[in-house]
């Protein structure tokens, strides 16, 4: 149930036909090497639809901005600062609050708006009867353990994220090469000019792309296991 494909009335009636559920894909405008510069959002809205396609649940158009200040030596990372994100999530929550939305799932794609996560306990204490969870659709359990049973070094940016139809971009030639996993340790250091000094390209390691059917089959775990977060135990609701 796309709310891009509703009017105000469709979702006025979920409601009261007893719906108290929706999803929020979040994502970021950020570098990733070869890949389109919006793949968090790309990826979190489309991993939500198709999650919840079979239950009937609404899922938002992703908040496509987030916190990414690491990657502003990239030209069209757009950055939120965290204070903002907090500010927007605020007002997004609490706007499906008013209209009567009490079960939200945040679909997050990018690892940056991690931190976000804790402020659920403060909006669940200012909004009556909230409830609040994220899901990091990429590191959920089995889907990275897929990911690294295919390539141990897979991360930002690799072929774990570029889907055709989605995030791979036509005529861009990507390196047949896998890249050596970066130096997290060292790379938290880097202000954003010295990161990508030292990360090139933008990818973190592993290869850039893997056979459509390995990169199918993560991405049907990937849904499965966002279904199971949408659908796992609630205090309240249907």
């Amino acid at each position: 149930m796309r709310v891009s494909d509703c009017n105000w009335m469709r979702i006025e009636q979920y409601l009261k036909d007893g719906g108290d559920l929706a999803v929020l894909p979040l994502g970021s405008v950020e570098q990733h090497a070869y890949l389109s510069l919006a793949v968090d959002a790309l990826l979190a809205e489309a991993i939500a639809v198709e999650a919840a396609e079979p239950l009937g649940v609404p899922v938002f158009p992703a908040q496509a901005y987030g916190h990414t200040p690491t990657y502003m030596a990239y030209p069209g990372t757009m950055s939120l600062s965290f204070q903002t994100l907090l500010a927007v999530l605020r007002d997004l929550v609490g706007s499906l609050h008013h209209h009567g939305f009490r079960r939200v799932l945040i679909v997050n794609g990018h690892g940056g708006n991690g931190p976000a996560a804790g402020f659920s306990a403060e909006l669940q204490s200012q909004l009556p009867g909230l409830q609040l969870k994220w899901h990091h659709w990429w590191a959920a359990p089995r889907t990275m353990a897929f990911v690294r049973e295919q390539d141990p070094q897979a991360s930002h940016a690799s072929w774990m994220e570029n889907l055709p139809g989605l995030t791979r971009l036509a005529g861009v030639t990507l390196p047949e090469q896998p890249k050596p996993l970066v130096d997290y340790g060292r790379m938290a250091l880097m202000d954003p000019v010295a990161k990508r000094a030292y990360l090139g390209d933008g990818c973190y390691g592993g290869h850039y792309q893997m056979p459509d059917e390995v990169t199918q089959q993560m991405w049907a775990i990937a849904v499965e296991e966002t279904r199971a977060a949408i659908q796992a135990p609630w205090l309240i609701g249907q």
